[in-house]
Formats: C-alpha cells, sequence, structure tokens
C-alpha cells in the first residue's frame, strides 16, 4: 500500500486580481508543503477567477493569468500543483489546469466538456480539449480534469480514467451554488468514481461573483462511492487528506519530499440543512459583491415589513453592524406598529437608524403634479410616488456617503412586476432578488431560532405582508397568496412549465394565466433591477433570458 496525501484549497479568488490571487496561491502552497501534501489543487480558473467572461475575449488578460502562472510555478519545489487558468495555443483559448512540479509546468490539460446552459456561456470563450493528462506520484497513476468532465455519463474523460487504470482523479471546479445542488454533485462523483473504479478529489471553489456564489464543499470519494473527506462549504479551507492506493509499476514524478512527516486524520465536514446553506449563501455573496467592489458600509430602506428586516439581518451578517445603516420613510399611510418594528429591528441589530419623513416631499410633488395630472382621483401613479421619493432619498445619501444602496424586493414580487422602477428597485446589489417569499419567512424564523431570540420581531413575521402605499393595502389585493404564487412561480419561471401544465397540478386556470402574464409583462423591469444573490436553480438574469420585445404568449 501506497500513501498519498491531498490538500484540496478551495480558495476565494478575484476576477482579474491576479496579483492577490497569485498571493493567496502562494501561501496556501507553503501551506501544503508544511502539511507534507504530495499535491495540492486549486479551482477552475482559480488564477484569473471565475467566471472571467468578456475579460478572456482581451489578449492582455490571458497574457497577465499566464504570467501568473510562471509566477506561481517558481513556489512549487517540493510539491505537486494542480491549478486552474485561461490557456491560448495559437490563437484559440482553452479552460485549463496546469500541473506543476518542483519549479516548472510539467503539463497542461484542457477541458473537454464545455457547458452551455444556464449560468454557463463556455463554448462562447473556450475551444473544447480533446486529451488526457495522467502522471504517477509515488508510483500512483493520476489524471486530472475540470469539472463538466465527470459530469457527462460515458465521456472521453471516463475512457481516459479506465483505460489508464488511474488511480485517483483530481478534479478542479468552479459549481456554482443554488439549494440543493450539493446533493447533486454528490451524486454525479460518486457515479464517476464507481464506473471508473477510482478515488474522486473534487475542490470547489468558494466565494461571491456577481450574482453568483460558489460554496466550497470539496469532496473526496472512495471508488466504490464512499464520501471519505468534505471540507466546509461557504468559507475558505484547505482539506488535507490520505489516500491508500495499492503501488503500480509506471515510472512517477514524485515531488521531493521524502523528509517531511506529518499525520492527519481525514476529516467530513458537517452537513447544511437547506435553510442554513441559503443563508450562508446570501451572506457571503452579499459580502463578496461589497468587498470585491471596494465598498464598506450599505443602507437599505427599513419599512419594518419582512423582506427589509431580513435584508438588514443578512447585511449585518455580511458586514458588521457598523457597517449598515437603515432608514426609515414614513409616510401618511406608514402604520405606528410598522413604523416601531422598524425602530426595534434596528435596536436588536445595533445598527445606525435614521428617521426621513417623505410627507412633506409628497405633497410638494402632489401640489406640482396637480395641474398636469388633471381631473380625476389619484391612482398607482401616486403610490409609485412614494416609493421613488424613497428611492431618491436613499440614493442621495449613497451619493453623499458613499455608502451603497441595497435593495429589499424578493423573487415574488419582482417576478410579477409588484415593485417599482427607481423606487424600491433603486440600489447597487438586489440581496434578496432570488428569494420566494415564502421562503422569506422560512429565512426568517431561521433567524430567530439561530439567535434563540427574536431579532426579527414576531409582529413583523405574521402581519399581512402590505406595501403601504394606500389606506389598508394589502399584497393580497393585487396578488394570489403567496402560498399559491410562489408554487406557480416556481413551474413556471424555474421549470418553464406551460398554463395546462400548470393548472393539471390542481391550481385555478385563471389564477395561472393571470400570473403568467404578470410574469411577461414586467420583464422589462427586471432588465433594469440591480443584480442579487442567485440560490435557486433559475434565477432571473444571467439563467432567464428572455427578449423584451416579444409577442409570444404563454396563455392562450
Amino acid at each position: 500500500m501506497n500513501t498519498l496525501k491531498v490538500a484540496l484549497a478551495q480558495i476565494n479568488p478575484t476576477v482579474g486580481d491576479f496579483n492577490g490571487n497569485v498571493e493567496k496561491i502562494v501561501n496556501v502552497i507553503t501551506q501544503a508543503k508544511e502539511a507534507c501534501a504530495d499535491v495540492v489543487t486549486f479551482p477552475e480558473l482559480a488564477i484569473c477567477g471565475y467566471p472571467p467572461e468578456d475579460l478572456l475575449l482581451r489578449l492582455k488578460f490571458l497574457q497577465d493569468n499566464r504570467a501568473a502562472l510562471e509566477k506561481i510555478a517558481k513556489h512549487t519545489e517540493g510539491v505537486a500543483v494542480v491549478i486552474g487558468f485561461a490557456d491560448m495555443v495559437d490563437g484559440k483559448v482553452y479552460n485549463a489546469a496546469a500541473l506543476i512540479s518542483n519549479n516548472h509546468i510539467v503539463s497542461i490539460y484542457h477541458k473537454v466538456e464545455l457547458p452551455n446552459y444556464g449560468v454557463f456561456d463556455e463554448k462562447r470563450y473556450f475551444t473544447p480539449g480533446n486529451g488526457c493528462l495522467t502522471f504517477d506520484i509515488k508510483r500512483i497513476p493520476i489524471s486530472v480534469n475540470i469539472c463538466e468532465d465527470v459530469w457527462i455519463k460515458g465521456s472521453p474523460v471516463e475512457d481516459c480514467v479506465r483505460d489508464n487504470k488511474v488511480k485517483v482523479v483530481l478534479n478542479i471546479s468552479s459549481s456554482p451554488f443554488h439549494a440543493g445542488k450539493l446533493s447533486q454533485r454528490r451524486d454525479i462523483l460518486m457515479g464517476f468514481a464507481r464506473r471508473t473504479n477510482a478515488y474522486v478529489c473534487y475542490n470547489n471553489l468558494v466565494g461571491g461573483q456577481d450574482e453568483l456564489v460558489f460554496d466550497g464543499g470539496s469532496l473526496i470519494i472512495s471508488p466504490h462511492g464512499e464520501l471519505i473527506a468534505r471540507a466546509k462549504r461557504f468559507e475558505e479551507e484547505v482539506l488535507i487528506a490520505n489516500i491508500e492506493i495499492n503501488n503500480s509499476d509506471k515510472v512517477d514524478v514524485t515531488p521531493n519530499n521524502d523528509n517531511c512527516h506529518s499525520t492527519i486524520s481525514n476529516v467530513i465536514a458537517p452537513e447544511l440543512g437547506r435553510i442554513e446553506e441559503v443563508y450562508n449563501a446570501l451572506v457571503l455573496g452579499t459580502g463578496d459583491y461589497m468587498r470585491k467592489n471596494g465598498f464598506k458600509k450599505v443602507v437599505l430602506g427599513l419599512s419594518g415589513g419582512i423582506d427589509s428586516s431580513l435584508t438588514a439581518v443578512i447585511a449585518v451578517d455580511a458586514l458588521g453592524k457598523e457597517n449598515v445603516i437603515g432608514v426609515t420613510m414614513p409616510s401618511q399611510y406608514t402604520s405606528n406598529e410598522t413604523r416601531s418594528d422598524a425602530e426595534i429591528l434596528a435596536e436588536n441589530l445595533d445598527i445606525k437608524f435614521m428617521t426621513i419623513p417623505i410627507h412633506p416631499m409628497f405633497t410638494a410633488y402632489a401640489e406640482i403634479l396637480k395641474e398636469p395630472f388633471g381631473e380625476g382621483a389619484p391612482g398607482i401613479e401616486m403610490e409609485n410616488l412614494q416609493a421613488r421619493i424613497r428611492g431618491n432619498i436613499l440614493m442621495a445619501l449613497s451619493n453623499r456617503f458613499g455608502w451603497l444602496v441595497v435593495t429589499t424586493g424578493n423573487k415574488s414580487e419582482t417576478a410579477v412586476g409588484y415593485c417599482t422602477l427607481y423606487g424600491d428597485m433603486a440600489g447597487g446589489f438586489a440581496v434578496i432578488k432570488d428569494v420566494p417569499k415564502t421562503l422569506v419567512y422560512e429565512l426568517s424564523e431561521h433567524v430567530n431560532k439561530k439567535a434563540q431570540k427574536e431579532i426579527i420581531p414576531k409582529s413583523v413575521i405574521v402581519r399581512p405582508p402590505t406595501a403601504e402605499l394606500r389606506p389598508n393595502q394589502k399584497d393580497e389585493d393585487s396578488l394570489p397568496p403567496y402560498s399559491i404564487l410562489d408554487p406557480i412561480l416556481r413551474a413556471y419561471v424555474e421549470d418553464d412549465k406551460s398554463l395546462g401544465e400548470i393548472a393539471a397540478c390542481g391550481f385555478n386556470t385563471e389564477t395561472v394565466r393571470d400570473v403568467i402574464r404578470m410574469v411577461d409583462r414586467s420583464e422589462y423591469k427586471r432588465r433594469q433591477a440591480p443584480p442579487g444573490v442567485k440560490i435557486t436553480p433559475k434565477a432571473f438574469g444571467r439563467d432567464r433570458r428572455l427578449p423584451i420585445t416579444n409577442r409570444y404568449r404563454a396563455i392562450s
């Protein structure tokens, strides 16, 4: 038997920050050496960050990415390193993994299977590879591949592993999070391990990048499909594990670390429940968006409702209470109860809290607009005017103090257009943009349960949701109950089901038709919304891309 000590470095790089990424990578290589690792892996495109999108079309970016790889190679004495980067050969660009050892680049692998669905656009940027990279450490046959290469059953990558009698597969990945994704990954990796009779060491990226969150959770799977090691999720970690392998007769490229002695026990990090993983994704995605874009503080409107309350809690967990400012902007329609709940929440979170009444501004607008509006009772234009006044106030504070405005709208509202352009949609980041309303309630209950006290006042959770833009207004005056709306939205938006298919699930046909009509006619609004954390299998924006100018209707 021979022992291979592997280190899976799930790091949080920043797209385009070559100096910062190189420093982080070199520090981890040093850490892996100190732990006596034989090989250390880094995620897919770790050197340049993932996804770099159209930066890959810039020659200088690709050249800087290669120069960073050369710098890293100088720090690999005594250890083998597998790291993701963008490789350019004869004018073609490849999603690549470099094998580095003893201060030089030994070989380069090009990703074979390029995903082009959902949030992925790899065929826009990359040429598919057609080769196979195998090597030996301690006479143990090892193969390298990248993310999607192990997702396709019966692919040439599987043939490579079987034909070369590979014992250990090093798969580097940047697999974005959505709720339940970890179990899907685990099943795929277990299937690949069983079909190839090889250990699979899966290294996943961690961190937030615009709308995407990468949750880490790197895994090592045995040839029998057993989980033998797992890293934590939503945080950087170097997972180090021992793999016991029968020797082969092949020539190997074992790093010169024979004098190194270290003992470890393989670690399996605990599972996270559905609500806990979603909450952690929201916190990580929000925090990384602020940090990586140079913002230190955020400001948001606190209405006393559940959406703004949850958003504030997430912001505090992501950035610290000293970096979150809440603003309540009461109107003549704001109840004493919601105003009080906003203040209580701010006290519970210990955040800076400001009160700016909008009634004087609203009255001035109404007077100025009286003549151009002409005769007739006020309507939705006066409701939206209140939201836009609030948006203006928040943006003015942002301009004055450099705070980023975070919006508080949820996925259910965004889907059906129950939101105001340049009003409650105004801001730089939409924290719960992909969170359905029913899930907002679950997350709010989770917040209080985790704290073992009421962070979000119970009255906020049990009060019927309302925008408070007219007397006695309730969301259900305009929308179906969220318990009905959310399953319809999931079926239409995420599962692409037709009206008939959704109605066949037991929903009223006219209700379904009304919801579909609202979703379709609100595409222009969503196109103008700020980015927000993706936590469902299909989010608006990167996932779901429909034309604004579009006469096709799914309601007939």
